[in-house]
């Protein structure tokens, strides 16, 4: 917090903080809304931009936010615990960042349960590539701790924020759900709810969403998420129905009336502001802080200063496109980090830091070896972009035929019983 304090301070003052001294011929900067200095990123739960073609600086981020660094001590003892090699979004830094992840390994070694956590915000019918991100790992991590997960889907939330209706925002939610269960997940160890549908049926969760209500000021919630006089009152109150899973006691049906199982939860680090919200009020309403580990943003095809966005189709490859659009769209959209012309690439090569569709074999292009080949034949100029792309169009269309073959298997049944509440395959 207090490194956070210092950036902030030299971001408005232009000076190093020195104890005792104020800052000198200093006139304070009016600061509202985002800040939009040439090289800040601005990074919110709806919104990610950053002037940086190599995409959002992520170490800065950690200062900012008052996370920690997942660094190789921290790989190396989830590889000790576990008896499990590390997944390679540890080993490549796509998850880079955690909140109390070494807490997580002392309750797991002292044999003391803990619970995943994760959701997804079901904005369109289909998901797209970065959707898919959280999930797999989070199926990596369930497999190799053996614990239970819940699955949010906030329908609720995109009513509130999105042009629709409140049966689109439920239908939404259901197709979702059947993307997320052909990622294969356990249905013995894996509950998936609605917010529409369960809060009305379960006391402890709503229980939950009141006690955090009570203990979150309208001027903190302003502060954290930027609301306005403006924004309606279900938007206010949203961060408290995210915040609820954080807690045990919210599903009851699997953890009985136990108060003090430990959650940990995956995801893109620009949902960490609802958590830093969570975290700080957990102890005062007598629950154990949430962990969580933090991935980055998988970049839109246009380059890095975004993040790939459902409701632009050019920015991203969904799960339903078919092979020939997956080609398309890559050859046709995705960034290149490539010279202008071939002599001038052979002589001079290409950018990995900024080409997209580099970056994307990152996240999936498993062999380390290959992907290290790429790098260096495409920095040296013996690879071309049209060349680079193609090993992405053949990594990523036989990934999304294969998805789409497990979607179909999932029928409503399913789907019905992965969202029943109940008991799971653990005791408690």
């Amino acid at each position: 917090m207090l490194l956070s304090l210092k950036v902030t301070y030299k971001t408005a003052t232009g000076q190093d903080y020195k104890a005792g001294s104020p800052p000198v011929d200093f006139s304070p900067v009016s600061n509202n809304g985002p800040t939009t200095t040439q090289d800040e990123d601005f990074v919110d739960p709806w919104t990610v931009q950053t002037s940086n073609a190599k995409g959002v600086d992520y170490d800065k981020l950690i200062v900012r936010f008052g996370s920690s660094k997942i660094d190789k001590e921290l790989i190396n003892r989830i590889e000790r615990v576990t008896g499990k090699p590390p997944h390679h979004f540890l080993r490549r830094g796509i998850f880079f960042s955690h909140r109390d992840m070494n807490q997580i390994l002392d309750a797991y070694e002292n044999k003391k349960h803990f619970y995943l956590y994760t959701g997804r915000g079901p904005s369109s019918e289909a998901m797209h590539l970065g959707h898919l991100i959280p999930f797999i790992f989070t199926k990596w991590l369930q497999e190799i701790f053996n614990v239970p997960l819940v699955i949010q889907l906030t329908d609720d939330e995109k009513y509130l924020w999105k042009d629709l209706t409140i049966d689109k925002a439920y239908e939404y939610a259901i197709e979702n759900a059947k993307d997320i269960i052909a990622c294969g997940f356990d249905i013995n160890k894996t509950f998936i709810f609605s917010d529409l549908d369960y809060l009305g049926m379960s006391s402890g969760y709503y229980k939950n969403v009141v006690k955090v209500q009570k203990h979150v000021t309208f001027n903190q919630v302003k502060g954290i998420f930027g609301f306005t006089d403006s924004d309606c009152i279900g938007k206010i109150n949203f961060p408290a129905i995210q915040a609820a899973p954080s807690f045990s006691s919210s599903f009851p049906q699997i953890f009985k009336d136990k108060k003090d199982i430990q959650c940990l939860i995956p995801c893109a680090i620009d949902q960490d502001p609802y958590f830093r919200m969570t975290r700080d009020v957990a102890p005062r309403i007598g629950y154990l802080k949430p962990a969580l580990l933090h991935s980055v943003f998988f970049p839109a095809l246009q380059g890095a200063q975004t993040k790939m966005s459902a409701s632009d189709p050019n920015s991203s490859i969904f799960l339903t496109d078919t092979p020939k659009q997956i080609k398309t769209k890559i050859n046709k959209h995705a960034f290149s980090g490539g010279k202008d012309t071939i002599e001038e690439h052979r002589k001079y090569g290409g950018n990995c830091e900024v080409d997209v569709s580099y970056m994307y074999l990152t996240f999936f292009l498993e062999d380390d070896d290959k992907l290290e080949q790429m790098k260096q034949a495409y920095t040296s100029g013996a690879l071309l972009t049209g060349e680079l792309k193609k090993v992405l169009i053949e990594t990523l269309q036989p990934l999304i035929a294969a998805h789409q073959q497990r979607r179909k298997q999932i029928t409503d049944e399913m789907v019905k019983q992965f969202m029943t509440p109940r008991k799971l395959a653990f005791d408690f």
